[in-house]
């Protein structure tokens, strides 16, 4: 694959440094001359001097031709120009995004963009899995769907405790896909289902819906 990533920063030289490892022809694209010239010197040459949001340079480069286009600038702006540029200008099929301020991931996403990646949240995520009084985890992302499968854990103070699942008020798209009790298998829900104090439940929503299931299934 052709990758284009803006970019030479340290996420940048050591994601382009992976890439070249497992084959990939890679172009960093970045700014600074020093930091440009440093790749050089310990890459080859797979940078070139640039702006990534500008459509001479993009050209220049050949990312016509690109399968995907990474912008992991410092700058949530010029990620996210890179990539409708790359996208809407030169038809690349895939791009990705770095993004800085988790609030811009929901403007990224409505904007086309194919994959955001926030430090932020990937933290946040993994501390959700450790804190195991935390409402709701969030599990895979399926972009292309625009869905999530998450993890909500049922409390013992909960009003759903003792109901059937078909008395729950799911919001409208999401479905309930196994539950994990304490101390039993894992079971693939029906309508009949109880839910018990400590069930982890696995369900499909959008991202607009999590904070209705989470009420649905702990109680409001």
């Amino acid at each position: 694959m052709y990758i284009i990533v803006v970019g030479g920063g340290r996420l940048g030289y050591y994601l382009t440094k992976a890439l070249l490892s497992e084959g990939h022809e890679v172009l960093i694209v970045e700014k600074n001359a020093a930091i440009c010239e440093r790749i050089v010197d310990e890459l080859g040459s797979v940078c070139i001097r640039g702006d990534g949001c500008e459509m001479a340079t993009l050209a220049e480069i050949g990312t016509v031709r690109a399968d995907m286009l990474i912008a992991v600038t410092g700058d949530d702006e010029d990620n996210l120009v890179a990539c409708q540029v790359a996208k809407h200008k030169f038809n690349v099929p895939h791009t990705i995004a770095r993004v800085r301020n988790p609030k811009n991931e929901t403007i990224f996403k409505k904007l086309g963009i194919d994959v955001t990646v926030s430090s932020t949240n990937i933290i946040l995520e993994n501390i959700e899995a450790e804190v195991p009084t935390h409402p709701l985890i969030h599990l895979l992302t399926i972009r292309d769907k625009g869905l999530e499968i998450v993890e909500v854990k049922i409390p013992p103070d909960s009003t759903t405790v003792g109901k059937p699942v078909k008395e729950l008020s799911l919001p409208q798209g999401s479905r309930l896909a196994l539950i994990i009790p304490k101390e039993h298998k894992p079971r693939v829900p029906t309508s009949d289902t109880i839910l018990r104090d400590g069930d982890r439940v696995i369900a499909v929503t959008t991202p607009e819906s999590e904070e209705e299931l989470r009420a649905a299934l702990r109680g409001a």
